[in-house]
């Protein structure tokens, strides 16, 4: 039996598999385990993996409540990526597919597309804060660490938003893209998880609806080139960038959320529509703008989508 990318059970034989029907059809279809069954398999499976880590954290460092705890943040963003990619080894071992397939392949790791995405994430932000900038809605203000403070904060925002990109990418358009697209369709499960994406960021405390709409189109844009690249190195480099761009380098809030350890006291002030409120310059129309100019540059550069054309064998 030969399945392809999308789901689709394809004949490689010349005969059709046998037909399930009744109460076992709400489970199986003709290449198994339904999609939707296998994900809600994994998330719960990561969910009892994601609790356990998080319940020893707290035994090992016990922050205190309402106190940012740099140790406690990185490692809590660490052990929800290892409890994510731990689960989806698991279902591939169930699934008899390799754990690259997900979208994180071993090879080209860390390679050209993560650092292309590294570069589209700094021109994003760049980008957006000199137009905000430039129409009177933010200030970088009088730097806020100084000599040895510089560049220790630089180098824990930076890595911690990797394994922040990590989790979240892998998670949100890792086997849980893959697998759901094969039930219902890329783009249908790409807007579904992108708006879940987008729906978690409300728990953030400055986090708004405006914030969401765009956390949502630019999960879509992620998912875009997953779709292109067949894998999640440029998503990641992308959203890890941009992240480190907004939190330290700007000193602006990151989907709502300030955190210690930034650059500058920098404001931002003016109309939502221009600063992006609340959720900080990712609400901002001037970000939409220029993730929709990235939709165009990046379907130019990458018109096609082999990785996604090549289909596992499923015995």
């Amino acid at each position: 039996m030969h399945e392809d990318n999308y789901g689709a059970p394809c004949e490689v034989d010349g005969t059709s598999p046998p037909p399930t029907s009744g109460f076992r059809s709400l489970f199986l279809n003709e290449a198994g385990l339904r999609a939707g069954w296998r994900l809600l398999i994994y998330i719960a499976i990561f969910f009892v993996l994601w609790t356990v880590s998080i319940f020893l954290l707290g035994l090992f460092f016990r922050p205190t409540r309402g106190v940012f705890s740099p140790r406690f943040q990185f490692f809590g963003e660490l052990a929800s990526f290892l409890a994510a990619f731990l689960a989806a080894w698991i279902m591939s071992q169930i699934e008899q597919r390799p754990t690259g397939v997900y979208g994180l392949p071993a090879r080209g790791a860390f390679g050209k597309p993560f650092w292309l995405g590294c570069l589209f994430g700094f021109l994003e932000i760049v980008a957006l804060m000199g137009l905000i900038a430039a129409l009177g809605g933010y200030s970088f203000g009088s730097l806020a660490e100084h000599g040895v403070g510089i560049a220790k904060w630089a180098l824990f925002w930076g890595v911690f938003f990797v394994v922040v990109g990590l989790f979240e990418e892998f998670f949100f358009r890792g086997y849980s893209l893959y697998t759901l697209a094969k039930g219902i369709g890329f783009w249908p499960a790409a807007v579904l998880l992108s708006v879940s994406f987008g729906a978690v960021h409300l728990q953030n405390s400055g986090e708004g609806w405006v914030g969401v709409v765009g956390v949502v189109f630019v999960g879509l844009f992620w998912s875009f080139t997953l779709k292109r690249t067949g894998s999640l190195w440029f998503a990641l480099g992308m959203h890890a960038t941009f992240d480190f761009g907004e939190t330290f380098l700007f000193s602006v809030p990151d989907s709502g959320m300030i955190f210690p350890g930034h650059l500058s006291n920098a404001t931002l002030h003016g109309p939502n529509w221009l600063t992006g409120g609340t959720p900080g310059p990712e609400g901002s129309v001037f970000d939409f703008l220029i993730l929709a100019v990235f939709f165009f540059v990046f379907n130019r550069w990458y018109p096609r989508s082999p990785a996604f054309r090549k289909a596992p064998t499923i015995r």
